[in-house]
């Protein structure tokens, strides 16, 4: 892997399960790289030259840092991610720099960089919005109550984020439900430790986790 690229906003990843569908891939990306900052795009395409490849650009470089060097090797979907930074800026980060050139391919790009605006909007509501309060009422458990979840999340998703966390045994989902979950660990200071760090956590843009000791 190439060390000398310089930081950037953007990382690129690769060796990623060629078998998982791109919505879900892209989902599952922001669900574990958003604890390190905020994300303005997620690029993932199933053309044959990008299959099993992605970009996650961040607002800031040490979001970026911080990503590539935590989650570098991270087992995502049975394979090891492989992360360094974007050999160029993102078309997002060349806008706010005002390096952004136009490219000659037009029609297309417009229609993305209006996306890429109406996401934009999405993530930094989302992030104005901050984190809701803890719901800490009851005495502490090894299991945790999630609450707040949005309607795509599912067990890959939420064992992902919990995983990283010492002592995390398994996620168990309601059925018919999708906004709640428990998740269970071995003590109940591992599950704290987890509860603490992942308060008001957004899955998504919209839905901030909210997480609470589960009654005994």
């Amino acid at each position: 892997m190439t060390t000398d690229i310089r930081p950037n906003h953007t990382i690129y990843i690769n060796n990623l399960n060629e078998k998982i569908k791109k919505d879900e891939l892209k989902k599952s990306l922001y669900a574990i790289f958003s604890q390190f900052g905020q994300i303005l795009d997620i690029v993932a395409a199933k053309t044959l030259k990008m299959r099993g490849q992605a970009f996650v650009i961040f607002n800031d470089i040490n979001s970026a840092t911080n990503a590539l060097r935590s989650m570098q090797g991270f087992p995502f979907y049975d394979k090891p991610m492989r992360i360094a930074y974007s050999k160029r800026d993102s078309d997002v980060i060349s806008k706010r720099k005002g390096t952004f050139l136009e490219r000659p391919k037009k029609g297309k790009d417009d229609k993305l960089n209006k996306k890429d605006k109406k996401k934009l909007a999405l993530a930094q509501k989302g992030v104005e919005g901050g984190a809701p309060g803890a719901l800490s009422d009851q005495p502490p458990n090894q299991i945790l109550f999630l609450t707040n979840l949005p309607d795509e999340t599912n067990e890959t998703m939420l064992t992902m984020l919990f995983n990283q966390f010492p002592g995390f045994k398994e996620v168990r989902l309601v059925p018919g439900r999708a906004d709640i979950a428990f998740v269970e660990f071995e003590t109940e200071q591992q599950s704290a430790a987890a509860k603490d760090a992942l308060q008001g956590f957004k899955i998504t843009p919209t839905h901030a986790m909210k997480i609470s000791f589960a009654k005994k």
